[in-house]
């Protein structure tokens, strides 16, 4: 009887082996990004982000959030993030939500704009636009993202947006598409959504800001872009420019209907 239980439990493992085999890189990962949802930091920069909108700050001593409006009037942060970038009267131009915090910070707090915009990520007033920014995000979690596109510019970003997603250059002749313009695609071990149309819940433009486990900081939606261009060896976007902008309305658009995760956890 001994010697026939040997055979036996060596085929059952044979046939577990396959089984087990069968979980995807990317399956890993997700198992692994919810491991540490529970325990998200973006938590800590989403209280930062709270107490900085509602502190009176600035040479101004002004209170964003008794005067910023991102769209849906002065102070309101629910439901705001899933429609930008969009049109704004006051400044006529089409607005991410970084870019309008910047406004928001001139005129209702007197903080120098360009100063702000050229500080390195991650330092000075630039970081505390990311923690506000992943603040406000957050109060439109779960939220079906559903840009705007009635006014004119609004269309004119869209169409720039898919041109620059679809442009190629630098010295490895990359575009956005590259990585993203085709549906099965992957990098170390990770899939690669396709940004041409809604990839999906909490996917692409729906995820930023997030928390990047693999160097500690907080990365927004245009930190994000930054580093895309760095990787394809382009020059470096100014930060809150037209066209990390108009690339946020052509992805955001895209995603309509899909739900937004933010403050997500990244590698």
């Amino acid at each position: 009887m001994k010697k026939q239980l040997i055979p036996i439990a060596a085929a059952l493992a044979c046939l577990a082996a396959p089984a087990l085999a069968q979980k995807s890189a990317s399956q890993s990962i997700d198992e692994y990004r919810a491991m540490l949802q529970d325990g998200n930091p973006a938590e800590l920069f989403e209280m930062k982000g709270e107490e900085l909108w509602k502190q009176a700050r600035g040479p101004k001593k002004g209170t964003l959030a008794k005067s910023c409006d991102l769209g849906k009037g002065a102070g309101v942060v629910k439901g705001a993030f899933v429609e930008l970038p969009r049109y704004f009267e006051d400044t006529k131009r089409v607005q991410d939500l970084e870019s309008r915090l910047l406004t928001c910070m001139s005129t209702v707090q007197g903080f120098d704009e360009k100063s702000i915009a050229n500080t390195p990520f991650g330092k000075g007033e630039k970081a505390n636009v990311v923690a506000m920014a992943t603040w406000i995000a957050s109060q439109s979690k779960g939220m079906q993202f559903n840009l705007p596109q009635s006014h004119a510019q609004e269309r004119l970003f869209y169409a720039v947006g898919k041109q620059l997603f679809f442009q190629r250059g630098g010295p490895h002749d990359f575009a956005c598409a590259t990585c993203h313009g085709e549906q099965g695609k992957r990098i170390r071990l990770q899939d690669l959504p396709d940004l041409r149309g809604n990839p999906g819940d909490g996917v692409g433009f729906a995820a930023w800001p997030a928390y990047r486990v693999s160097n500690g900081q907080m990365w927004s939606m245009q930190h994000r872009l930054n580093d895309c261009y760095r990787q394809q060896r382009f020059p470096e976007p100014n930060y809150g420019s037209d066209a990390t902008i108009a690339l946020g309305v052509y992805m955001g658009v895209n995603a309509k209907g899909a739900a937004s995760a933010v403050p997500a956890i990244k590698r």
